[in-house]
């Protein structure tokens, strides 16, 4: 066990963090639990802020433990590194108290406050990246500023009363996995202000900043049997513990108003813009996992670590990198972007981590605009061969509407964004109407007939023949 070297209680909060998943704690917190042992910065603390009624477990949890929890980072070369993570100083839970998340929010020693919400969270319309006003909850909050339910009425609430008590700026850092994440969530919480106060959002333009980030780290989810695994192999009675991969980027835009730490010391990158790395990031790792999550679950494979001893899975993938992501993808600076694509193959192939498949497949709605859309519109353009998206767009359909896989399990998907008229085109007997999924509303698949002309063709091959034996089919 790696302890850190601070006295918690000179720690003091700095950063409020919303969303205490596993993501987080194996990476924001990783980084800042690292920083806190340099002594002059120690006002970095994080109060972890959760929202959701799911949450009662995790909230229970890491209270009975003081907050702390282990952290396992498990090496591709098979040696793991188990830290404690103190950095996590308070806790708090919407549910039982909103009024304490709105007070902390506008706490002037409060100077970021950060997100991990997921790519669906930010409440935009697919098609023209529009904030949704319309949604039931988003008008209760507009309607009610005191009672927030959703993040956009408690950080509004939070930041009129930091208006009004003049506590002045402070940073709201998105650490979702999107393009320009500070911009989407600019526009997201500027457009909910803009809704309900004029004169709060004339100050919020003026006292908040919005930097965009990269973040990179895979974390599987932890379920009861990886808990009692962790504490045998640790020797640990951790209630809460997270594993992750050896891995990890954080590339951030140093455009904070209020200060910040020195997460340079401990390896975060900072840059004038981060477009080129969240790119790079998004189109060819979390691009790749969404390649791979559908048909490696359709063939039966539940762990991402088994998948990639498949070699047409593996093939499959390092195609989809080379011949349709690379092309579109200009290096960042100083990165070396073979060596970055081999990495890739070694992380996904990392035994220790053995992700989940179904992790991966979660909310695909949320995910193919952000992920496989855009590159996807650039190769139709370009009149490049579609084979590989074709055949993933083919695979999600067939693991949508059937919910069966090669060898006839039946399984439930996981689509929290999918709405009524999606359900409809899911379950249409024309594949292609499926084309029409609010996913894919950022381009228009209907006007490619070479697009139309493959993904038909795989549809029948997956429904007559299986997944597996179509995947052998297009490997070349």
């Amino acid at each position: 066990m790696i302890y850190y070297n601070y006295d918690v209680s000179e720690i003091h909060t700095g950063i409020l963090h919303i969303g205490v998943g596993n993501f987080h704690r194996a990476h924001q917190q990783f980084y800042t639990n690292m920083l806190l042992n340099d002594k002059d910065q120690k006002d970095w603390g994080i109060c972890g802020v959760c929202l959701l009624p799911s949450d009662e477990k995790i909230v229970k949890n890491l209270r009975a433990q003081n907050l702390h929890y282990s952290l396992t980072v498990c090496g591709r070369n098979g040696n793991d590194e188990v830290y404690k993570i103190g950095s996590l100083r308070e806790l708090i839970w919407g549910i039982e108290d909103p009024e304490a998340v709105v007070k902390k929010i506008a706490d002037s020693t409060v100077k970021i406050i950060t997100l991990t919400i997921t790519e669906g969270g930010y409440n935009l319309d697919k098609e023209t990246g529009e904030f949704i006003l319309e949604d039931e909850k988003i008008q209760h909050d507009l309607k009610n500023p005191s009672i927030p339910n959703t993040v956009f009425g408690f950080v509004v609430e939070g930041l009129r009363q930091r208006k009004i008590q003049n506590a002045g700026p402070v940073t709201i850092l998105s650490c979702d996995n999107l393009q320009h994440n500070g911009n989407t969530a600019k526009r997201a919480f500027i457009s909910f202000i803009e809704a309900q106060d004029a004169e709060l959002a004339i100050w919020v333009k003026e006292n908040v900043t919005f930097p965009n980030s990269m973040v990179d780290r895979i974390t599987p989810a932890t379920n009861p049997e990886d808990v009692e695994r962790l504490n045998k192999l640790n020797g640990t009675d951790d209630h809460a513990p997270v594993y992750c991969e050896d891995f990890t980027q954080w590339v951030i835009e140093d455009n904070f108003i209020a200060g910040r730490p020195a997460w340079e010391r401990v390896g975060v990158q900072f840059t004038n813009d981060v477009t080129a790395f969240e790119n790079m990031k998004l189109s060819l790792l979390n691009a790749s996992h969404t390649l791979l999550s559908y048909p490696a679950f359709l063939m039966g494979y539940r762990k991402v670590d088994q998948a990639m001893e498949d070699e047409n899975l593996v093939k499959f993938i390092r195609d989809f990198m080379d011949t349709d992501v690379t092309p579109f993808v200009p290096a960042p600076e100083n990165t070396d972007l073979e060596k970055y694509k081999q990495t890739l193959i070694e992380r996904f192939a990392n035994h220790s981590v053995s992700d989940q498949v179904s992790r991966l497949c979660f909310d695909g709605i949320s995910k193919f605009p952000v992920y496989i859309i855009p590159n996807l519109g650039k190769m139709i353009k370009g009149g490049k061969d579609l084979t590989r998206p074709a055949f993933l767009i083919a695979s999600y359909r067939h693991y949508l509407t059937y919910k069966k896989d090669d060898q006839g399990n039946t399984f439930e998907t996981a689509e929290p964004w999918i709405t009524e008229n999606d359900q409809k085109l899911i379950t249409s007997e024309n594949p292609q109407d499926f084309l029409e999924l609010s996913a894919f509303k950022g381009i228009q698949l209907k006007t490619s007939e070479l697009f139309i002309k493959q993904y038909s063709r795989f549809v029948e091959d997956i429904k007559n023949s299986g997944t597996a034996s179509v995947l052998q089919s297009i490997i070349k």
